[in-house]
């Protein structure tokens, strides 16, 4: 692994990236009917992956959902609240994580090969790293998502064992999160809703 030694200069965003990013990113409620394509969807990918995650092992699995047969199934296993949301999306992504991840530590992180045998005795540890480090990444891909020009909708109220069985039948990935993901309808946003002043929510040490 290169170690570098040279100091960096990081170029802060610009205010229209943090406008994309998060001071006039808003969670996308409705959604227009134009299609999201392939390429744009691996550009999120390719964007998201690039987060952290513990021992760079990222365990961040997405299915993307695009059908119309699959987000009226994956609709089935979603709140009265957020069915809509998902039909009419163009795109749905369902964020798991993979259980089995830890297969895959020789690649993502050959310095230490014997993690995968360490993993593979301790499911507890496992399935500790694996949830956190994917959530990790969730909040990354939700970025990605604004970065690539397009609008997330990030929504919790979904039955998980429901899609689980609906979509990975093999138990292997387990949900944690659905996102959809298009350009704004009409009416997309709600109020953005107060933030905490750091007086509230910062410590300093």
């Amino acid at each position: 692994m290169t170690v570098h030694t040279e100091p960096a200069t990081l170029a802060p965003l610009d205010k229209r990236g943090r406008a994309a990013l998060f001071t006039d990113a808003r969670t996308a409620n409705t959604f227009a009917p134009v299609p999201v394509t392939d390429e744009e969807l691996r550009e999120v990918y390719d964007l998201a992956k690039m987060g952290p995650s513990a021992a760079n092992l990222q365990p961040l699995r997405v299915l993307f959902v695009r059908t119309p047969e699959a987000k009226e199934e994956l609709a089935g296993h979603m709140s009265e609240g957020n069915r809509a949301k998902t039909r009419s999306a163009p795109a749905v992504a369902v964020l798991a994580w993979d259980t089995r991840f830890h297969e895959h530590v020789p690649t993502v992180f050959p310095i230490r090969p014997e993690m995968q045998d360490a993993l593979e005795a301790d499911p507890g540890m496992r399935e500790g790293m694996g949830r956190f480090s994917a959530t990790l990444q969730i909040g990354t891909f939700i970025l990605a998502v604004r970065a690539a020009g397009l609008a997330a909708g990030p929504m919790a109220g979904f039955d998980a064992a429901g899609i689980d069985a609906a979509f990975f039948g093999d138990g292997r990935w387990r949900t944690l999160l659905v996102v959809n993901i298009g350009h704004p309808g009409e009416g997309a946003w709600f109020d953005r809703l107060p933030r905490l002043d750091a007086e509230a929510a910062v410590a300093w040490a």
